[in-house]
């Protein structure tokens, strides 16, 4: 394979400023995630996740913390986007995702800050929450390329992601990166105010496999291509995780790599949710763990269940 992403090809062959129109377009009756608002951004209407016409961020900047192969050696050229289209009662991001902190940028300064990422050596350009703001990112892309951005890009999902848009992201980004939180509709909607997600999320991540497929790695074992799907451990088997290893196993492949997060803490409003207002034991974390390998899945970003941050160690197989 190429070092090199596949949207420089989508846009010398033109197909990046169509897939660009589309997108805009879509602004004027938001169906971007699978809550279909169809409020008119472009008029300054907003939806569930609050988010307007102009992208807002939080901070961009060299990550460390991702799973090994994103963050390298270099780090992750991180974008924090401001907004949600899910309400986690424990967000440990609250303040950006529910409160909506940042600042609304245009493309082009957008652009221009993806430029520094890469010009500070990152490995990729790391969009995080990244689906009510597609659009403006795909325009923003453009007017990077034209002045040197050569580097993958990662769509770092909360998972809630709707098809028609993930088909017209083909072969615009390389790296996948979308949570897999729940399969049971009575928590997704309890803890998330999303009651249909696993519906959406398991065709999600089924597009995004299609697309880029299994990891493939440098020599310095980052990742230039692929799937990795994380599954945050919560108190109580609230996320279900047997049944989404079993999922990942027999409709995705045995060999998908799965980042099993331990470092869950609650925060937020967790404490008025008596089952999610604790931190996770080692007995449930290692119960979690033992599942994993039961269902045949042995690629996995493992972590210790006593930290608190994403500090992991991979655990390859091939």
């Amino acid at each position: 394979m190429k070092n090199r992403p596949s949207y420089l090809s989508l846009y010398k062959s033109g197909e990046l400023q169509k897939r660009k129109n589309r997108l805009l377009k879509t602004l004027e009756k938001c169906t971007l995630c699978p809550r279909k608002c169809k409020v008119n951004r472009v008029k300054g209407e907003k939806g569930f996740c609050k988010a307007g016409l102009m992208p807002k961020v939080n901070t961009a900047q060299l990550h460390f913390g991702e799973e090994p192969p994103i963050s390298g050696r270099k780090g992750s050229g991180t974008i924090f986007f401001s907004h949600c289209n899910m309400r986690c009662v424990y967000c440990q991001n609250f303040p950006i995702s529910h409160l909506g902190y940042g600042e609304e940028v245009s493309s082009k300064k957008l652009a221009q800050m993806m430029l520094n990422l890469q010009s500070q050596k990152a490995h990729n350009i790391n969009l995080v929450s990244p689906t009510h703001f597609v659009p403006q990112i795909i325009e923003a892309l453009e007017i990077a390329i034209l002045k040197g951005l050569k580097i993958p890009l990662v769509y770092n999902t909360n998972g809630f992601d709707s098809i028609k848009t993930l088909k017209l992201l083909d072969d615009i980004f390389d790296i996948y990166l979308p949570d897999m939180k729940y399969t049971d509709s009575k928590n997704s909607q309890k803890y998330s105010q999303t009651p249909n997600y696993f519906y959406y999320n398991k065709k999600a991540i089924g597009q995004m496999h299609r697309q880029v497929g299994n990891p493939v790695f440098t020599q310095n074992r980052v990742i230039k291509k692929g799937l990795i799907v994380r599954h945050l451990v919560l108190p109580n088997n609230i996320s279900d995780s047997k049944k989404v290893f079993k999922f990942l196993a027999s409709k995705i492949s045995k060999k998908v790599y799965v980042s099993l997060m331990a470092q869950y803490y609650p925060t937020y409003k967790a404490e008025k949710y008596p089952k999610v207002s604790r931190r996770i034991t080692k007995k449930e974390y290692e119960k979690t763990l033992k599942e994993f390998y039961k269902k045949g899945l042995k690629n996995g970003f493992i972590q210790s269940p006593t930290s608190a941050t994403q500090e992991m160690t991979p655990n390859f197989h091939h």
